[in-house]
């Protein structure tokens, strides 16, 4: 079975991704991930976009500061990048994002758990109550589904905090990579986020992006 893994964070790199799925610790970072059992890369990638928006809260084991969580009542739409990959690969990584050991997805998997069935049927599942612990389905593209993680509550009943410089820069190489958008609008989208507005001056996002794209080439 094939899903449509939606990467709204740093995932939405696919350098980024790759640690996921091959495991190890990125530069910089602060997390050795165990990696999927099946590292292949994804099949296809495409840009899409998913009613609602994005915001950050709560601290990154990974980077500091705050994390990328989707808001599917926000007002707009979230800019997004889609990874078909196979379903136990999307159940590695949703475990690696929920902070459980890779494999650990009983509760995910279709065949036994019926997680990722209802999300899919329901258009949201949750699995508990911590961050990247709730599945949503904000659709399908060519009638396969698409599946994401963020917290259980929504952006109004949590605190913003801003993101650590590293974090924001992969975000902007993966809105670059996947949306081919320049450095204006990619600063003009995270400006406009909760948690990145009134936490980061729109001048130092867009020397923090243009340093960014530059590191890619």
């Amino acid at each position: 079975m094939l899903v449509w893994y939606v990467a709204y964070g740093s995932n939405m790199h696919a350098a980024r991704l790759a640690w996921y799925l091959n495991g190890g610790c990125p530069p910089g970072g602060r997390r050795t991930y165990p990696g999927c059992r099946d590292p292949r890369p994804p099949s296809r990638s495409a840009p899409v976009w998913m009613p609602g928006g994005i915001y950050f809260a709560g601290e990154s084991g990974a980077w500091t500061g705050g994390m990328a969580f989707y808001d599917p009542a926000l007002p707009g739409e979230a800019a997004a990048r889609a990874y078909l990959v196979t379903i136990e690969q999307f159940t590695d990584i949703a475990a690696q994002e929920m902070y459980r050991p890779t494999g650990d997805t009983a509760d995910l998997l279709p065949a036994t758990g019926a997680a990722v069935d209802a999300a899919v049927a329901n258009g949201r599942a949750t699995l508990g109550p911590g961050r990247y612990e709730t599945l949503v389905c904000p659709g399908r593209r060519d009638g396969i589904p698409m599946l994401t993680c963020t917290a259980p509550e929504p952006a109004s009943a949590v605190p913003h905090r801003p993101p650590a410089p590293a974090y924001l820069g992969m975000i902007a190489r993966g809105l670059h990579e996947s949306h081919g958008w320049p450095v204006e609008r990619i600063v003009d989208y995270l400006t406009r986020r909760p948690g990145v507005a009134g936490g980061w001056q729109p001048d130092d996002v867009t020397a923090l992006v243009a340093e960014a794209l530059t590191r890619l080439g």
